[in-house]
């Protein structure tokens, strides 16, 4: 069986790195692995704060910023976070990083670490085609937020949290366009591939590996389902 985390880098690199929740995810992992020898995983592994910070310093000292080059640059910090985390996974990942998931091999170890493609994308949506290359039928989405609300919580105090929604509605709310930083639970390019597929995503708090251990385990869980 073969797993794809979408591993959003606000939780491995929130500003520096995360060393204690990379951790305890790695020793999650290693478990998991040894429970069922037949397991894969797939993680794709976000920007982050070096990502929102290096693209905000550019368009800061830039008269004139392109998206286009603020892409690239945040595809350079999902490229960094990815080698840390394909270094941690040490012999249970034995290919180099995937940056172009349309080219990837044959997953030969246990688990394959990807990063950022090309601007225009975002990981969310390297991750769905990873889950199309390997069929896959769900990807899990880890962010810093526990669920997929009806608006932005944080400016609106009566957006409620959703359970469970349809592609339709979902992308309804996040809508069609993808900006290079843009902060929605997941990217709306990747959003419109997913529901052409019939691709399952559960968004949930990355942190609460707890929570993670049950939705990979089929127990009930903290989330959001997308479908």
């Amino acid at each position: 069986m073969i797993t794809v985390l979408s591993l959003g880098g606000s939780i491995v690199a929130p500003d520096g790195v995360d060393e204690s929740f990379l951790k305890s995810f790695t020793a999650l992992i290693g478990e998991l692995l040894a429970r069922d020898t037949e397991r894969r995983f797939i993680i794709v592994v976000g920007g982050g704060g070096p990502a929102r910070a290096w693209q905000n310093a550019y368009r800061t000292v830039c008269s004139n910023p392109v998206d286009e080059q603020a892409d690239w640059i945040g595809i350079m910090a999902t490229r960094l976070n990815a080698q840390l985390v394909k270094a941690i996974m040490g012999e249970w990942c034995t290919q180099d990083v995937v940056i172009d998931p349309t080219q990837v091999e044959p997953l030969m170890g246990r688990v394959l670490v990807a990063s950022g493609w090309k601007p225009g994308f975002s990981s969310d949506y390297d991750a769905v085609l990873l889950a199309e290359r390997f069929e896959a039928n769900a990807v899990i989405n880890l962010s810093n937020i526990e669920k997929v609300y009806t608006d932005d919580p944080r400016k609106n105090p009566k957006a409620k949290p959703i359970d469970a929604i349809s592609w339709a509605d979902f992308r309804a709310l996040v809508g069609d366009t993808w900006i290079p930083g843009k902060n929605v639970p997941f990217d709306p390019i990747a959003s419109k591939h997913a529901a052409k597929l019939g691709l399952t995503v559960i968004c949930a708090a990355g942190k609460n590996l707890e929570n993670l251990e049950h939705i990979l385990t089929g127990q009930p869980f903290v989330g959001t389902t997308i479908s």
